[in-house]
């Protein structure tokens, strides 16, 4: 799909390009499905796809190794954004103190994946799914899925819970009613008091404290990215094609709103963008490309 790879000038360990090679293999997966979608709709959009390195105090550009930010706008995604990274480097003190297992020691890793969809049609979902595999003095993996229509329907969200369930199940019976509720629980709007979507899942510190806990959350992980690939393409072939009115699209912008209030306020990854020196423009390529607030 792409030649662009993130600048990683600083060895990995076997279970860290593991991680980093599954992740940048999805995002070549994901962007051909949603570039033949496009095809399929008569359109030729394709990804393009930036490197970029990370910028950190007491770090020069490319010392903590970088990202690929890709970037596709379509007749069907009206913004679609796929990035994967592979950094590494030091917290800062204060930030340190907020993330699983660098509080004595600021130094991390981490790889990932991540990906936010908006649509031109008000009928097809939103969507955001991301994986990431994290190391500080533990390591682990964390990520999830969540889909976000402006017009709800409910073959579309019992379809999305329900490939997302076969996934857990498959690895644990208890996963699917976990995640899903730490999903709700996450993708909550505080302020607005009301959820950003119809859920999916969500989680975090997955830890691999040894290389058959490693495998086992890995195959997990690699198992929700697979189940995105599932879920999402054919609620969008479904609905992309549905005629919709000014009063949908209306509906859709607002909702828009309250989605980059939830990112810009609330989201975690956001946040850790911001505080690690990534780049700015992949970070905030979640931001819908025109939104509404009446």
């Amino acid at each position: 799909m792409t030649n662009a790879v993130p600048t990683v000038p600083f060895p990995l360990d076997a279970r860290q390009q593991a991680a980093r090679s599954w992740f940048e293999s999805l995002r070549d997966r994901i962007c051909a499905e949603f570039e033949a979608i496009e095809r399929e709709a008569g359109s030729d959009a394709a990804f393009q796809f930036t490197a970029w390195d990370r910028e950190a105090e007491g770090q020069a550009p490319g010392e903590g190794g970088g990202g690929v930010r890709g970037v596709m706008k379509g007749k069907i995604f009206e913004k679609v954004g796929v990035n994967v990274s592979t950094v590494g480097g030091a917290f800062a003190p204060g930030f340190a103190q907020t993330i699983h297992g660098a509080a004595e020691d600021p130094s991390f890793f981490a790889t990932g994946i991540s990906l936010v969809a908006h649509m031109a049609n008000p009928h097809v979902p939103a969507v955001h799914m991301n994986t990431r595999y994290l190391v500080t003095t533990k390591s682990w993996f964390g990520g999830g899925a969540d889909l976000n229509p402006p017009l709800p329907r409910a073959e579309d969200t019992a379809q999305f819970h329900a490939v997302l369930k076969a996934a857990c199940d498959a690895h644990d019976p208890e996963y699917y009613a976990r995640f899903s509720q730490w999903a709700e629980e996450y993708f909550f709007i505080p302020h607005r008091n009301v959820a950003r979507g119809v859920g999916g899942i969500f989680y975090d510190h997955l830890e691999c404290p040894d290389d058959a806990a490693f495998a086992a959350n890995f195959a997990f992980t690699r198992a929700v990215g697979d189940a995105f690939l599932d879920a999402f393409p054919p609620i969008v072939r479904r609905r992309m094609g549905d005629p919709w009115t000014d009063a949908d699209y209306r509906t859709m912008l607002e909702w828009r709103g309250r989605y980059a209030e939830f990112n810009l306020v609330h989201d975690r990854g956001t946040l850790f963008g911001l505080r690690t020196g990534g780049n700015i423009d992949a970070i905030l390529m979640s931001l819908p490309p025109m939104a509404s607030w009446s």
